[in-house]
């Protein structure tokens, strides 16, 4: 089975190949150092230094592995190429919460940008999902867990 495509800006990009070097030049050697140091303090077995460096080893090993794996299967999203006459992922969005009439503005990324409190929401959340083919002036409803919300969209860059 093939592993799902995982859209991303280019900005993404180059964040998480900045991460993916970081972990293995830097991250690797510092925790490389701290195994080495706790084995010399002698008896493994009832070595707590020792343990928890082996397992941030771990968290290190396993997060450069999702790393690698977000990028094998990136699907980079041009700025050049989104369109600005409906909503895509790489759109910056303005819309109007009716109920509160409080405006408010997204850009629509991939998931693994996704940051809420950031303004960036992910083109596979309920509102994003929502968003997604709409057009200045359009309408949209979404179910929430607070219940459904209505919403215009007012401008798309």
């Amino acid at each position: 089975m093939a592993d799902k495509k995982t859209v991303i800006t280019y900005e993404g990009l180059k964040k998480l190949e900045e991460e993916l070097h970081e972990l293995k030049v830097v991250r690797r050697k510092d925790v490389a150092a701290k195994i080495k140091e706790a084995r010399g303090q002698g008896d493994l077995s009832e070595n707590a230094e020792y343990d928890a460096a082996k397992d941030e080893q771990a968290e290190i090993e396993a997060r450069i592995a999702l790393v690698e794996k977000i990028l094998r299967n990136a699907e980079v999203i041009d700025e050049e190429d989104i369109d600005t006459d409906s909503v895509s992922v790489g759109s910056k969005v303005r819309i109007l919460d009716m109920e509160y009439n409080e405006e408010q503005e997204y850009l629509i990324v991939g998931s693994t940008e996704s940051d809420p409190m950031g303004g960036r929401i992910s083109n596979e959340s309920p509102l994003g999902m929502a968003l997604l083919s709409k057009k200045c002036g359009d309408t949209i409803t979404v179910d929430a867990p607070q219940g459904t919300l209505q919403y215009k969209v007012l401008q798309i860059a």
